[in-house]
């Protein structure tokens, strides 16, 4: 179970790591860099680049010289890890993919309890969109732009965050803990409170609210919709 927003931070700084690791494997033929640790850390450098240009000027605005001035490669040095923008695309896209299903799932691991399961599941992600905010609001405010094959991925991410929650609800459901609900209603309802902290983050900031504040009041609403010792209303 997550404790708290800065213990989390602390695990996902490996995590990233990591990630970018997974993604040097999978673009062995994209990337000509042999030395893994040196590409590793170039893609870091690269990912994170990408994500501060895109938050000020927007992905279609920007340029790879652009990037090369942000990240501090050369247009020859930035060529040997993208060809072109596309390329780019499917590097953030699969990091993002990639980070987000496997922190979701590492979190709700081995937690029977159908609540306290819910309650990691929604926390992994408020935690996780709020270290990588210029990722999800990519991934939301730049998908309908993207070329097919990028959006669908978009789509899919999406979907497969639903489904983490869909399927404990329908945990809990079955297991009689739960109240009987629709629960791909449910799920697409939190996953739509989840994306409302990335997407008005300022709104909350000027409220005061932490992160690990938002992520247990949606747990505690959830909570008492959910619950079967607690009058709900039809």
């Amino acid at each position: 179970m997550i404790a708290d927003f800065e213990s989390f931070k602390i695990e996902l700084s490996l995590s990233k790591i990591e990630i970018c690791r997974e993604l040097y494997h999978l673009n062995r033929d994209m990337i000509r860099i042999k030395k893994e640790d040196i590409a590793v850390k170039n893609l870091v450098r690269i990912i994170n680049s990408t994500l501060r240009l895109t938050s000020t000027k927007g992905f279609h605005a920007m340029s790879l010289r652009d990037l090369c001035a942000d990240s501090g490669f050369s247009i020859g040095g930035l060529y040997a890890y993208i060809r072109n923008k596309e390329d780019l695309v499917c590097l953030i896209q699969g990091h993002g993919f990639l980070l987000t299903r496997r922190t979701m799932l590492a979190y709700t691991q081995g937690i029977d309890a159908p609540r306290d399961k819910l309650l990691a599941a929604v926390k992994a992600h408020v935690y996780l969109s709020e270290l990588m905010q210029s990722w999800f609001y990519f991934s939301f405010m730049e998908a309908k732009s993207l070329p097919e094959k990028q959006k669908k991925e978009a789509i899919a991410i999406e979907l497969e965050v639903e489904n983490i929650l869909y399927d404990i609800i329908q945990e809990g459901i079955a297991a009689g803990d739960f109240h009987e609900v629709n629960a791909r209603l449910l799920a697409s309802l939190c996953k739509a409170m989840m994306q409302d902290w990335y997407l008005k983050r300022r709104k909350y900031s000027n409220q005061g609210v932490s992160a690990t504040q938002y992520a247990e009041f949606i747990g505690s609403v959830l909570h008492r919709y959910l619950s079967p010792d607690l009058p709900m209303s039809r």
